[in-house]
């Protein structure tokens, strides 16, 4: 099979960062694009790192992308108000969905999070049910949502919610052997997510597929 473009949006974050390095050492992979505000610092033949302005996309910031990896996510906190939460966790991902498929890309994969549904009445999990509904009426070829727990692994920012989801973990983690609904609850490495994102994206199975949490844990 011929070596591919990989597109990757959120390559700073904790995900992303295990994600990019992984891209860059795959033999599945020619190139790998990134797009960033601001330059990473990060020297590698195979990497192109395109500075945008995410508010202004256009094709040419995504062209040359076989399949988009998109590890972007915030908080609410961070943001600093919920429509700006909402720019980051919906508005990019959709729009580089957007262009990236019509620059000739056939392959989406996405970070969501455990819990998300269109219809919550939690904006953060409504959000993202949305985001991943969104992106599904794209029209990809093969298409995939990872829903991990609490994410673990060192952030170089903190983040109180994942914080207590690291506390609740520790509680939990007893009862997950005991009660098997429970393990998708689970915290979860976020280098095993960025591991599970390869995996599927090499097998590139066509159709709409969602991962929970437990069953990233294979990974």
């Amino acid at each position: 099979m011929n070596a591919k473009t990989a597109l990757i949006i959120g390559a700073t974050g904790l995900v992303g960062n295990y994600l990019i390095f992984k891209l860059l050492q795959s033999d599945r992979y020619e190139n790998v694009i990134t797009l960033v505000r601001r330059p990473m610092h990060l020297k590698h033949p195979k990497l192109d790192e395109r500075i945008v302005d995410f508010d202004n996309l256009t094709r040419q910031d995504v062209s040359g992308a076989n399949d988009v990896f998109c590890c972007l996510g915030t908080t609410i906190r961070q943001a600093g108000s919920q429509e700006a939460f909402r720019k980051v966790d919906f508005v990019y991902p959709v729009e580089v969905g957007k262009l990236a498929l019509q620059a000739g890309a056939t392959q989406y994969l996405l970070v969501s999070s455990i819990g998300a549904n269109a219809q919550s009445s939690i904006f953060y999990s409504r959000t993202k049910g949305q985001v991943e509904a969104a992106i599904g009426e794209l029209g990809y070829r093969s298409y995939t949502v990872f829903r991990p727990a609490t994410l673990l692994g060192k952030r170089k920012q903190f983040r109180l919610g994942e914080e207590v989801g690291k506390v609740l973990d520790f509680a939990l983690s007893p009862l997950t052997l005991l009660i098997p609904p429970l393990r998708k609850y689970k915290g979860i490495q976020a280098s095993k997510v960025a591991s599970a994102m390869l995996n599927i994206a090499d097998q590139e199975v066509p159709g709409q597929h969602i991962l929970e949490s437990d069953a990233l844990q294979r990974f």
